[in-house]
């Protein structure tokens, strides 16, 4: 039977109580331990049974707790003491009050297909939601004034759940809003509010909620409303699930409608930074409400709106990008075109430039996500420095002319959020040592790590792999059972792992790159590592496979069926529905971190520096932000960076070089206690982990990054653009459809050098002759490369120089510049001319490029 009507009942509190209600709808608790502690403090049994969600907890709790409640002096206090922090939290200036005078940024719009701020709000799939969670966070411990956009999956992502031959079964379970922390925003006249998008000639109607994650607000748009027809309010049922057009209804939705939502909640907006290409329709709408509100031609609203756009991108390979064909486009956004005042074919080929290196069947007519993500941003990066490298030569087509290394895409290596993952034994140790406040403000002397004494450390260590063990066992019964085992079949569950062995996490996404079998490779050798009478190993493992990744869900089963052996059951095990949870437990518990994926192909992989705040020691390929932060004595690296074509015998290689570093180095090293009980050599390498990688994989440091690097230029710029009406933007606009008109004319003429041979540190002179036709010497850069030359004539890492004008005579100009020669063997020299403009943020954004 289907209600007529419906309504919110929340939880009614004693007066003393009330505010509990507000603690709980703040997400700070998400991070809080104390604000843990307090509703822990109510119902432990109501906290666990409520999924750790304090707004459907006190719902769980009876009347008569919290009549007792009222009356109890300590709990009182101590729930005033809670509030008192968080208004503290919310209210005093932070990092960015105090450099705000000197900022132009007002707020950032942070948009992303998933966010992951707590397990209780389970509106993300893996890394890329938990990232976008820990930005949010980050931004609220530094006051960064930062609003999140995203959608509310009323089935969220799927749970996961093995059956008995190990293959995984997907459960959607149903999420009600209201008895989640989230706040219906409403109108002036106290309706809810609403916004829409056009999907294929349906109108779609999203109602707005507002998560509040510290002092940060996270809009969710939520198309579950009696206006929509059924299929319109299936838009946002389920993350990542679907085909095509359920994806593109999506994005519709997240990035069109996300804009309108921003515009009604009130927030204006500075800067906007899509979190992957999911979100790029925001783009487009921002250009449509500039065509028709302020009478802009689309390309004067692009260059008007891009310069103060950020694109992220997180993937390495094409096949994680969205591409949609161009009929089914146009279903969508032939009206859209016209409010544009644009054909059609126009709007596509805003996605449609394919790098030539990406795979044949991927060109044509298509639309591509992540072409029109960096089409519409004039800022894009690389969440690591090696991810950075592998985005300018995957999307070099983008820019053909322009050398791999300086196609315009940089990079910001993420980070984590240090309260939501620091496990409480380490935190009490650095909590003494560090600065106070330093989880949240990033500030830490991290060189005191070595004032650590050595026994203290390795006792957090092992309270913290105890807990890991408890934690294991009572999963792996928990989870014999649910498949209907009776439960004295299960019972071997209740001794399995041992609280003091070498234990090894392996926690991330199923996907046939990230190789969670590799180490299946030799099973001899596995399980010899596993059983060793004196330096054995145990391994936990998690992690979901897509739900239509057959051959991650295989990879699932394989390892299953390997743990189901009796021999090594105690020694190895699969914890199935990895959420938030699951990864706080394995990556502050465990003593080595593995990641063992196929070079280059994982983008960042922030598990690995979860670890490491705990004094987990990393061994990893040598990929993502470990490429960058491994210095050889902070942790172990896999084989080299050296690949080879063939994977299978990549593979065989790889899994060679771990099983010799297990065998060799790290078994030894952990079970060494020549000196004593505590292991010197392992503490010493530990200490040195979190001494060089602490201050690194912060994410405040990461979000400073962003700050600094990104949105402050882009919202100094944007606001450059939209000032008298327009008219920087409209300049822009038109100096780029000059330039790319008259650029064919440009060429250099003739360039004058001397060959001799020379001394290091020499001066050397060279004139270059250009024509630059129907543009000007402003219109232009004349560049000067230097440097030490390669084996196939090719200059290696040159150094850039600007040439200076020497006079023009009928379109026709003299350029001269000189270097000094940096180091012995062969040298030399080349010109190239770039186009200029006070207002291009990279002389490579037009892809224009002329060499000598």
């Amino acid at each position: 039977m289907k209600a007529l009507r419906s309504f919110a009942v929340r939880a009614s509190l004693p007066e003393p109580l009330e505010v509990l209600s507000h603690v709980a709808m703040n997400l700070r608790w998400a991070w809080d331990s104390r604000t843990v502690d307090l509703f822990r403090w109510i119902d432990p049994d109501a906290w666990d049974a409520s999924g750790h969600d304090p707004v459907r907890m006190l719902g769980l709790v009876s009347r008569e707790r919290f009549e007792e409640l009222a009356e109890e002096g300590p709990f009182i206090s101590f729930m005033a003491a809670v509030e008192e922090e968080l208004q503290r939290y919310l209210e005093e200036p932070r990092w960015f009050q105090r450099k705000q005078p000197q900022s132009p940024l007002r707020t950032v719009a942070y948009f992303s297909p998933e966010f992951g701020v707590s397990e209780a709000m389970p509106i993300y799939s893996g890394g890329l939601g938990v990232l976008a969670g820990d930005h949010l966070k980050s931004a609220s411990d530094l006051g960064v004034p930062l609003v999140g956009v995203g959608l509310l999956y009323r089935q969220g992502y799927f749970r996961q759940q093995l059956n008995g031959d190990g293959w995984q079964q997907e459960n959607y379970p149903d999420l009600d809003p209201h008895g989640m922390p989230l706040t219906l925003l409403t109108g002036e006249d106290g309706s809810p509010l609403k916004v829409s998008v056009d999907l294929a000639g349906a109108r779609c109607v999203s109602q707005v909620w507002r998560a509040q994650v510290g002092r940060v607000a996270l809009l969710l748009l939520d198309c579950d409303v009696e206006e929509n027809d059924p299929h319109e309010r299936s838009v946002s049922d389920r993350l990542y699930a679907g085909g095509s057009e359920h994806r593109l209804r999506q994005e519709v939705v997240l990035g069109i409608g996300g804009v309108r939502a921003l515009q009604a909640a009130g927030y204006e907006a500075d800067v906007f930074h899509s979190n992957e290409g999911h979100a790029g329709f925001l783009g487009l709408e921002r250009a449509r409400r500039l065509v028709v509100d302020e009478g802009l031609d689309l390309n004067e609203a692009i260059q008007a709106g891009r310069v103060s756009t950020v694109f992220t991108t997180h993937t390495p390979v094409p096949a994680g990008i969205d591409v949609y064909p161009s009929d089914l486009m146009k279903q969508y956004f032939e009206n859209f075109a016209k409010e544009c005042d644009v054909s059609f074919d126009e709007l596509l080929a805003l996605g449609q430039a394919v790098p030539a290196t990406w795979e044949a069947g991927e060109t044509g007519p298509s639309f591509n996500m992540a072409v029109m993500g960096f089409r519409l941003a004039a800022r894009s990066n690389g969440v690591s420095k090696l991810h950075g490298v592998v985005s300018r030569s995957l999307f070099a087509g983008l820019w053909s002319e322009v050398p791999p290394e300086e196609v315009p895409i940089g990079s910001v290596t993420n980070g984590v959020h240090i309260s939501t993952w620091i496990g409480p034994e380490m935190a009490e140790v650095l909590d003494r040592r560090l600065a106070p406040g330093w989880a949240e403000t990033g500030e830490a002397r991290w060189d005191r790590i070595s004032e650590v004494p050595d026994a203290e450390l390795w006792r957090a260590r092992e309270r913290a792999r105890e807990r890991l063990v408890y934690f294991v066992r009572e999963r792996v019964k928990a989870q014999h059972l649910a498949r209907g085992e009776p439960q004295s079949e299960v019972a071997w569950a209740d001794d399995i792992f041992d609280p003091g062995i070498l234990t090894v996490g392996f926690a991330r996404r199923f996907a046939q790159y990230k190789r969670a079998t590799l180490m299946l490779a030799d099973v001899d050798r596995l399980k010899a590592l596993l059983l060793h009478s004196e330096r054995p190993i145990q391994i936990v493992i998690a992690g979901k496979a897509h739900p239509l990744d057959d051959i991650g869900k295989e990879m699932i089963r394989e390892i299953v069926h390997f743990s189901q052996d009796p021999a090594v059951r105690g020694r190895i095990a699969f914890i199935e529905d990895y959420d938030m949870e699951v990864a706080r437990v394995l990556s502050q518990g465990s003593d080595v971190w593995l990641n063992n994926p196929r070079r280059p192909l994982e983008a960042c992989g922030t598990s690995g520096m979860k670890a490491a705040l705990n004094g987990v020691i990393n061994c990893s390929i040598s990929d993502g932000w470990w490429d960058e932060s491994y210095d050889g004595t902070n942790g172990w690296v896999i084989g080299s960076r050296d690949t080879v074509e063939d994977p299978d015998y990549q593979d065989r290689v790889d899994a060679n070089a771990l099983f010799n570093l297990l065998e060799r180095e790290i078994g030894p090293r952990f079970y060494d206690r020549s000196e004593g009980p505590v292991p010197r050599r392992w503490v010493e390498r530990m200490k040195r982990s979190l001494e060089t990688l602490g201050p690194f994989v912060m994410a405040t440091r990461m979000m400073e990054d962003y700050v600094t690097d990104l949105y402050e230029p882009a919202a100094e710029q944007g606001h450059r653009m939209t000032a008298d009406g327009f008219a920087q933007a409209r300049e822009l606009a038109a100096w780029k459809e000059r330039v790319r008109e008259a650029w064919s004319d440009v060429a250099i003429v003739d360039v004058e050098g001397e060959l001799t041979a020379a001394e290091v540190a020499e001066d050397r002179e060279v004139a270059a002759t250009v024509r630059l036709g129907r543009l000007s010497p402003d219109d232009v850069s004349v560049q000067l490369a230097h440097g030490p030359v390669g084996a196939n004539n090719e200059l290696a890492n040159p150094t850039i120089t600007e040439m200076r004008a020497d006079g023009c005579e009928d379109g026709v100009c003299t350029y001269k510049g000189g270097f000094a020669t940096q180091e012995a063997g062969l040298y030399g020299f080349a010109v190239r001319v770039v186009p200029s403009h006070p207002e291009l943020v990279n002389p490579m954004d037009l892809g224009l490029l002329t060499w000598a």
